[in-house]
């Protein structure tokens, strides 16, 4: 006597779900990157604007603190050797540049004081950061 075996369809990997969990994929990671912007500066309260947006193409961070005190790259600094510090991290830039962190509870004329000791230091592409401001 015989017997029919049925042999079933062959086993197959789907294309169209693994070609979706990998769009999925390659979208998160573009996301995660784009969020992951280079911010070097100590956290402040900075002020906020409507049209608020990072220059990427800047080298060094610049932060004062509402105490009054200064921060290049992290990394305390005072303020008389604040241009000669500047100079020498610029160096080998070609067009150096500066994001400039300032607490908004700074007194205008230190801000003043700091912005004329980086253009003393033959930086002249200086990006003040602020927070953009929040849709009422």
């Amino acid at each position: 006597m015989k017997i029919n075996v049925k042999t079933g369809k062959k086993v197959r990997i789907e294309m169209l779900p693994l070609i979706d969990i990998v769009f999925l994929l390659l979208v998160f990671f573009i996301y995660a990157m784009l969020s992951m912007a280079v911010h070097r500066g100590l956290p402040v309260v900075l002020p906020t604007s409507s049209s608020a947006k990072i220059d990427k193409e800047l080298v060094l961070s610049v932060t004062v603190k509402s105490d009054r005190t200064i921060y290049v790259d992290k990394k305390r600094v005072p303020f008389d050797d604040l241009a000669s510090v500047l100079r020498t991290k610029t160096a080998s830039a070609s067009e150096p540049g500066i994001l400039l962190f300032a607490d908004r509870g700074l007194p205008y004329q230190k801000l003043f004081q700091v912005l004329d000791q980086i253009r003393m230091a033959g930086i002249h592409r200086i990006s003040l950061q602020a927070e953009a401001e929040q849709a009422k």
